[in-house]
């Protein structure tokens, strides 16, 4: 047996001629006195078809063995002569091997094994990558033959390979040859961080071996370098047309472009049918153009000023270098659909939405088994890569259960600087990419001065993504011909670097020089190229001064039947969201019964002993059956349900209960996946909130046929995604046209558990409110939950949703539900009043507020005997109910004051933004009093206090100002409660 079974590094890493020695003798007396790997290795290295094998020792070797092993027969021992008597000496006798030989040839197959692995490990620290040649480091000493022990006579003695790099024996000097071919050339390769041993054979057998070279044919290489001729075209004609226009060209990583199409090209070979691209600003116009497709003229009037959208069309629009887009390519009969996915500014936030979009189109293709048909891919900026924490977020997503996309491919434009920071300031690592070393992802290093090494390794990308469904990398090493834009000065900072690029020809250039070189195109194939493409540049730039978009695509495919909302003041009505009986019955009991192989907890017992009395009385509905119900009808009517968070198969609070873990063998059951008809989802997610947030806009963005939520672990944890809320799920509809339904669970309310957990932060959301972008809402009731997450998906249009939801609402005794309210031709409320309120003429005090504090007040009205105070819940912050407000406001013809209640700091909270609201209202009203008046916290720095003493006292304090009571006795009142 040969090297071809054996991973010989796991083996021999390191080892010294004395331990083979000592390894061998203890063999000789005892194979089976030695491990397996080292059994395997002494067989192999003397054994073959016709030779001896170990395992039945024959000693001396013959000279056909010995040259096998890497031996010099004339300077072996003689064999010995037989005894007088014994049998005849063969009439050749061969040489014999003394112990001393084997072990030395051992010393020299493992000795070079030590540098073929040296090279495997670090090669792509001497390979050529740097196109300026700024980065070029000398050999490692540990590369060289000498650092092994070879010298002289050595390097060009046989030694046994047994099959590494495709050979049974070379010398040390063929090896070094072919490694640095391998290992050290255009592109470098680490892999050797990953830990299963089929993928580093593939990437090995890929890399290795004497005639690994990169190889296009002549109308391949053609092929590239016309795509690199149309990328620098491009940039150079939009320099000229529109001069000092930011554009964040490509300028220097021009190779991109035809890589990019090898991903494309090869990817449709072995199955894929879409593709998602998120990427960074550098060079995003240049992929819009020359691999997405996008029409010139289209580009051009955008340049100019003009929108892509027809005239009839809203939205705010947003830069050239935000916008994605979408179409088809077909290569060799293959059709392709690609989107780039619209981003803001914000480095790299892009990708979690990436990741989501390609994970429900999985979903929706059916792919999820195979993740064969749908690729999610990245590009990168160098010093984005490296710097920004939700590079790592998504990365980690690669392996998991219901996030896992099948493998990304990232691809980083590493122009070796960022802004004006050079890499040595800007990352503790030597490369941008040594981050995806965390999930083993092969990196492969590449030169963008040639064109065939980045397509190659593109292509090694796409094989090594479908085999194994697992990330990979390309760092494509570039430059930045101009500045971080097209008005910066780069020599300020760098001027070294600069003063190298300016005299540093175009790849263009220098990829044509080596095919004219090779007979393959000469420069009058450059020119002609050249001229094709710059005389259509031409014919569409002047097309775009007059071009008219007469179609905004937002609402197409499975988004048909779906549109903006043609009123407003109809959009913030609810729909009819009641269900039939027989349906509330047989959730009922899907949500109650336990299968016959499952032992459940003592507690879930209990839970579920009190639902089934919910479903037998029609009494008492809790929270969670509330949105349980919800999810169930959803899922019945055909609708997708996924939920997502930290803790969200239990709750947080112990609350859900969605899975059910046997207390056995902890197999899961989770009763709402045997509801036909829908699919349901329910993922406890990583500890992130920015990565998932993203994530699960990206999915509700691809599939608006699915219910989809985020829950955060407490409310206020939300602040770490402030940029996926701010950027997507405020404005995204706006800048991009790009509806979306996500729904966020952020529990939120003042109970004394402190600071970071009291506040999801409600004021944030409302100040992002504006143009009926998306809707607050802070609900009191079980059934008017059920309701809102079925409006959710019944309206003709999505928006996203952010819930407040309670944490001692959970399970208070005011905050249930009757059967009744789930059913018939019921709807989500925007406002409730509360269910012992005065009659309207006997109301002079109304206190408005929303969420938890509802109750407090209710609790301390009717135990001071109030009958002129009624209490209405706010239960949509935003839109603003103002219609359904002036109207009750109008039955209260006897009403001289209005409160706006809240626990939360005045500050925070609601009461800046309801204010203006609810004076609109008391004028549309007429009644007497024409502004309303704040109950509250005091402003404070922190949202909350951690001294239950201090809580209980500030919270009793606002419950008085608001019912006008004595502060003192409600605080007494309270702590007694």
């Amino acid at each position: 047996m040969g090297y071809e079974g054996l991973d010989f590094e796991q083996i021999a890493g390191g080892v010294s001629p004395a331990f083979i020695e000592t390894l061998y003798r203890r063999y000789k007396a005892d194979p089976n006195a030695v491990e397996a790997g080292w059994r395997q290795f002494f067989e192999g290295l003397d054994n073959t078809a016709s030779g001896p094998s170990w395992a039945n020792p024959r000693w001396p070797l013959t000279e056909t063995d010995a040259l096998t092993a890497g031996l010099d027969p004339t300077q072996m021992e003689p064999a010995p002569k037989p005894a007088k008597g014994g049998a005849p000496a063969p009439k050749a006798a061969a040489p014999a091997a003394s112990e001393a030989d084997i072990v030395k040839a051992a010393g020299d197959s493992i000795r070079a094994m030590l540098l073929i692995r040296t090279y495997r490990v670090r090669g792509h620290l001497a390979a050529n990558l740097d196109p300026l040649g700024i980065a070029r480091q000398d050999l490692p000493a540990d590369m060289t033959p000498e650092y092994h022990g070879f010298t002289g006579a050595d390097l060009d003695r046989p030694i046994y390979l047994g099959g590494v790099l495709g050979l049974e024996k070379a010398t040390v000097r063929e090896i070094v040859a072919i490694l640095q071919a391998n290992y050290c050339g255009n592109v470098g390769l680490e892999y050797m961080h990953i830990a299963d041993v089929e993928e580093r054979r593939f990437l090995q057998e890929l890399m290795e071996g004497k005639d690994k070279a990169i190889q296009f044919t002549p109308d391949g290489k053609k092929a590239i370098l016309s795509k690199v001729i149309e990328a620098e075209q491009w940039e150079r004609f939009l320099g000229k047309k529109y001069v000092g226009t930011k554009r964040f060209g490509l300028d220097g990583g021009e190779a991109m472009i035809p890589a990019l199409e090898a991903v494309i090209k090869y990817g449709g070979q072995l199955g894929i049918r879409e593709i998602v691209y998120g990427m960074a600003h550098r060079g995003r116009l240049n992929v819009l153009a020359n691999v997405m497709s996008k029409p010139f003229r289209v580009i051009f009037h955008e340049f100019g000023g003009g929108s892509a959208n027809p005239d009839d069309v809203a939205g705010s629009g947003d830069v050239k270098y935000h916008l994605g887009t979408s179409t088809d390519r077909e290569f060799d009969g293959i059709s392709v659909h690609m989107s780039l996915v619209a981003n803001p500014s914000h480095l790299e936030a892009v990708d979690p939405v990436v990741l989501g979009k390609v994970r429900a189109l999985q979903t929706l293709r059916s792919d999820l088994a195979e993740h064969e048909q749908v690729l999610p891919v990245l590009i990168h900026g160098d010093a984005a890569m490296a710097g920004q924490g939700i590079v790592w977020e998504c990365l980690g997503f690669s392996g998991i259960r219901g996030y896992n996309t099948g493998g990304c491919i990232h691809f980083v434009i590493n122009n070796q600087i960022g802004f004006t920071t050079s890499p040595q300031f800007a990352r503790s690592s030597p490369y941008p990419s040594d981050v995806a070393k965390g999930v083993q992802a092969p990196i492969l290093h590449v030169n963008g001065d040639d064109p065939e090494a980045v397509t190659f390794a593109c292509k090694v990308a796409i094989e090594f993504r479908q085999k194994f469904k697992r990330d990979v990398v390309i760092d494509m090493w570039c430059y930045r011909r101009f500045g971080h834009n097209e008005g910066d000065e780069p020599s300020f900072t760098q001027p070294l670097m600069y003063a190298k690029i300016k005299q540093h020809p175009p790849v263009s250039e220098v990829y044509a020089k080596r095919l004219a070189a090779e007979g393959v195109a000469d420069q009058g194939f450059v020119d002609e190229k050249t001229h094709q493409f710059t005389n259509l540049l031409e014919g569409e730039f002047e097309a775009g001064k007059s071009y008219l978009p007469n179609k905004a695509d937002w609402f197409a495919g499975r988004w048909s039947g779906l549109g903006a909302p043609a009123d407003p003041e109809t959009a913030r009505r609810s729909v009819d969201t009641g269900i039939e009986k027989k349906l509330f019955d047989s959730l009922g009991r899907t949500l109650t019964e336990i299968p016959g192989d499952l032992e459940i907890h003592k507690t879930l017992g209990r839970v579920l002993d009190a639902k089934r009395e919910m479903f037998r009385s029609g009494e008492n509905f809790d929270w969670a059956t509330g949105e349980a119900l919800a999810f169930g009808a959803l899922l019945s009517e055909g609708f997708g349900v996924r939920l997502s968070g930290q803790d969200s198969g239990r709750g947080t609070f112990s609350q859900r209960h969605a899975v059910w873990v046997d207390q056995k063998d902890e197999h899961k059951y989770v009763p709402l996946q045997t509801i036909p008809h829908g699919s349901f989802e329910v993922l406890d997610s990583p500890l992130s909130e920015y990565g998932v947030l993203g994530f699960e806009y990206g999915y509700a963005s691809a599939d608006p046929k699915a219910l989809v939520l985020w829950e955060a672990q407490f409310g206020d944890f939300v602040n770490g995604a402030q940029i996926m809320i701010d950027q997507f799920i405020a404005s995204g509809e706006a800048k991009w046209l790009r509806a979306n339904g996500l729904v966020m669970l952020l529990p939120h309310g003042y109970e004394g558990q402190g600071p970071e957990h009291s506040s999801a932060r409600p004021e944030r959301f409302l100040q992002l409110c504006a143009q009926d972008n998306m809707q607050v809402v802070n609900i009191t009731t079980p059934a008017n939950y059920f309701h809102l997450l079925r409006r959710q998906m019944h309206r003709n249009f999505r928006k996203p949703l952010v819930q407040m939801t309670p944490k001692s609402l959970l399970r208070h005794k005011m905050a249930v539900s009757k059967a009744e309210d789930f059913l018939g031709d019921s709807h989500f409320k925007r406002i409730l009043s509360d269910p012992n309120a005065p009659a309207d003429a006997d109301v002079k005090r109304l206190v408005l507020c929303t969420g938890k504090v509802a109750y407090d007040l209710i609790e301390a009205r009717d135990a001071a005997g109030d009958k002129n105070t009624a209490i209405v819940r706010i239960e949509q912050l935003y839109p603003f109910p103002g219609e359904p407000l002036t109207v009750r406001l109008k039955r209260m013809t006897n009403l001289e004051e209005v409160i706006w209640a809240q626990e939360e700091p005045k500050n925070n909270g609601y009461w800046f933004f309801v204010e203006p609201f609810i004076e609109q209202c008391l004028i549309d009203a007429k009644v007497k009093p024409q502004r309303p008046r704040y109950a509250g916290r005091a402003a404070a720095a922190s949202p909350a206090t951690g001294l239950m003493k201090r809580h209980t006292a500030e919270q009793g304090a606002l419950v008085a100002e608001a019912l006008g009571h004595s502060v003192r006795e409600e605080i007494r009142r309270t702590r007694k409660s």
